[in-house]
């Protein structure tokens, strides 16, 4: 029976890839519209395949680079598992097809959706919010075919042990880790070079032509439009999308390791199965619920910006209240230990998700008075806007890392049956409850990836000159799409911090795989000796020492506190250097080509395009290298304890600077356009030039450097799990 319904894993996912496939495929049988509607969605399309093709080549040689390394790890230096360099191929590839596979819907979408729009509001939406779902389906059934692909094929490779029968599936799942840092690699290069290229178009954009010429967004007159376009599918579709996927296959990953953790001691090699399949499970009914509540978006014409919400929120809460009950069926089917409690962990990251994504709603959204107020500081110039906005980004991490810290505790205790001293279980909730909250993601990410295709299509609109009434629809169904945008990285964000706490227990158990691959069999614990076989989550820990006292711990610590501010350091200097070629470009253009301005001539897109394009290239490499060199010489050098430390200090630091960054930059963004709409003077009023320098300046935070800095948190943890064994073999101390 537990072996049947492991099927459900992958059948879910093909489903998942059916609809997906369903949707594109209604869309694409929507009209484009216009002969110029057409004309500028090939012009943004060619831009972004372009950019993919480019990014794709970069990060194929780096790929290649790490591929040669493992090999010779497994191979030449047997301290690591020799499936390793495979699946670490197989987690990069997945990752950038469902990036690929999301954007090319975006970029055929987005005329659609404007040329919907022509007729009525529900059209639109329901086109953007469907071309959206294409990605979130895509990303959770392609993350969940490679999970059972890779689960399939190493339960039939690897042997048991008769002596020590739990130790396979432990060895299966920390291998299948690997596939979860090739996807986290090729998420970071999507985030980092995507958000760079966006935001140097966009701000190149915003200086030139809203502050310095006067002109309107999107306007066709503007030589840095089609790189901003561009810029807003490869920066949030393709990076978020192979962002989350990453989220979603980490989390799974890690909880199905701790499951084996928590069982190894046992001896009960079938309860094991059953706590390494739970989360596969829960992910999968997530998918078929997620299905569900797409359908069920919709809206009436004439909706307010409550009612646009609304309906999105009707959609993920009718998945969220579904997947509560499916959890507990679920669970209890299996038969899992302790499976009730298990169960309120998964509510427990569910309700986690949405106080995040509530609270950073009320922090962004123009509908509520912190924005407002944000708006309201523009009349005494841009300054007050700069300070008020990092204000609003500082007080907005109070909610989210209250909730997650509650969160901790509260899955710990429910899944160790409220003993503090039952790790393996408690942690092991602690994934489950990361799992919860991305369980429905497949209807999370749709509405995320909705954003930028509503943004393409106002920009559409506006540079056809399509008339008031349908860039008004279109404008409604933007500032929705930047409210879904910020919620979706906050609750990327917050996955993050509980994906990371179970990885980081994860790591310990690869440290006992590493030492038993080198043939040490004992460990020494307050002057007794231990099998290494037998040793438990807090053995290890006695043995390397890891208390605050110790200085490798400590070290490790400040490093990983140190990485989240060089990493976004790096990231913000990129796209201001990227962003001053962009601003000397488009002013070159309107001084030297004589009637741009005035519409008789048309600008160079392409020009624009191309130095958007080679600007991330180059930028993007240097932050992401960081965060795979960085545990891989803390390991060397400061050994099991500096990792710890290193991945500790990374996910604190990390979770909060990244709560900051996305908040403020959201709460900027809306702000301008709180005063567009007619409040405070509206457009080219002096209130409206400092909420645009204040958009500009959160462009970066929003973009570039806050969602990257959770596939930091990710990627650390994941090299250090994939590294063990060099850590191990290796370490100066």
């Amino acid at each position: 029976m537990d072996q049947m319904l492991f099927w459900l894993v992958p059948a879910a996912s093909v489903l998942a890839l059916c609809f997906a496939w369903y949707f594109h495929r209604q869309m694409m049988k929507e009209s484009e519209g216009t002969p110029q509607m057409i004309k500028i969605a090939a012009a943004v399309r060619k831009g972004a395949m372009s950019y993919l093709k480019q990014q794709y080549k970069i990060v194929g040689w780096v790929f290649l680079g790490l591929v040669i390394l493992f090999s010779v790890m497994a191979y030449g230096f047997g301290v690591q598992n020799s499936w390793v360099p495979i699946a670490f191929l197989t987690g990069g590839f997945f990752s950038g097809l469902a990036g690929f596979l999301g954007m090319k819907t975006a970029t055929y979408a987005s005329a659609r959706t404007a040329n919907a729009a022509r007729n009525s509001l529900n059209a639109g939406l329901r086109i953007a919010f469907r071309s959206g779902a294409v990605m979130g389906l895509v990303v959770v059934g392609l993350g969940l075919l490679d999970i059972s692909f890779w689960y399939l094929l190493l339960n039939a490779v690897i042997p048991v042990d008769v002596m020590t029968p739990t130790h396979k599936l432990c060895i299966i799942t920390t291998t299948m880790l690997t596939f979860g840092m090739g996807a986290s690699t090729q998420a970071l290069f999507a985030r980092v070079g995507g958000g760079i290229y966006t935001k140097a178009a966009d701000v190149g954009a915003d200086l030139v032509g809203k502050v310095e010429a006067g002109i309107p967004e999107d306007d066709p007159r503007n030589p840095a439009t089609i790189a901003d376009n561009v810029g807003d599918n490869v920066g949030d579709v393709a990076g978020m999308g192979a962002d989350l996927y990453e989220s979603y296959c980490g989390s799974i990953l890690a909880t199905a390791a701790l499951g084996a953790a928590a069982f190894i001691h046992s001896g009960d090699t079938m309860m094991q199965f059953k706590a390494v399949i739970a989360p596969m499970l829960i992910a999968a009914v997530g998918i078929i619920l997620s299905i569900i509540g797409i359908f069920s978006v919709r809206t009436k014409e004439n909706a307010t910006m409550k009612d646009l919400l609304g309906s999105l929120a009707f959609g993920t809460n009718l998945s969220s209240v579904l997947i509560v009950a499916a959890t507990f069926f679920i669970l209890w089917l299996l038969r899992l230990d302790n499976w009730m409690w298990i169960s309120c962990s998964v509510v427990v990251g569910l309700i986690v998700g949405i106080i995040i994504g509530r609270s950073t709603e009320y922090y962004t959204s123009q509908s509520y008075r912190p924005t407002r107020k944000l708006s309201e500081s523009g009349k005494t110039g841009p300054a007050t806007v700069i300070i008020s906005g990092i204000g609003l980004g500082m007080l907005s991490t109070a909610i989210p890392v209250i909730a997650v810290v509650v969160g901790i505790i509260a899955s710990y205790l429910f899944a160790s049956g409220f003993d503090f001293s039952n790790v393996g279980l408690g942690l092991y909730g602690i994934g489950i409850a990361a799992v919860g909250m991305l369980s429905t993601l497949g209807i999370t990410l749709a509405t995320d990836a909705y954003g930028p295709i509503a943004d393409n299509a106002g920009g559409n609109a506006e540079m056809s000159a399509l008339g008031e009434e349908v860039r008004k629809r279109t404008d409604a169904l933007d500032s929705l799409g930047n409210t879904t945008a910020a919620t979706g990285k906050g609750f990327a964000i917050g996955s993050a911090a509980l994906t990371g706490l179970a990885l980081l227990a994860s790591y310990i158990e690869e440290i006992r795989i590493g030492l038993t691959r080198l043939g040490t069999t004992d460990l020494f614990v307050g002057g007794e000796t231990i099998s290494v076989q037998d040793a438990t989550f807090f053995d290890f820990m006695h043995h390397y020492d890891v208390t605050l006292m110790n200085p490798k711990v400590l070290s490790g610590m400040f490093l990983g506190s140190m990485m989240a501010f060089l990493f976004c350091g790096l990231t913000m200097n990129a796209v201001g250097r990227a962003a001053a070629h962009m601003v000397d470009e488009v002013r070159r253009q309107f001084r030297e080509i004589k009637g741009i301005l005035t519409g008789q001539a048309e600008p160079d897109y392409e020009r624009c395009v191309a130095i958007s394009t080679k600007g991330a290239q180059r930028e993007m490499v240097l932050p992401s290298l960081i965060a795979i060199v960085a545990p891989i010489i803390t390991g060397l050098v400061f050994g099991v304890p500096g990792v710890l430390g290193l991945l500790i200090g990374g996910l604190s630091s990390g979770f909060v600077l990244a709560i900051f960054m996305a908040n403020a930059g959201g709460a900027w963004d809306n702000a301008k356009k709180y005063v567009e709409e007619g409040n405070f003077g509206g457009k080219g009023s002096e209130v409206h030039k400092a909420t645009v320098v204040g958009d500009t300046v959160g462009d970066p935070f929003k973009d570039t450097s806050g969602p990257s800095l959770n596939i930091l948190i990710k990627l650390m943890s994941m090299v250090a799990i994939v590294m063990a064994g060099l850590t191990v073999a290796w370490s100066l101390f």
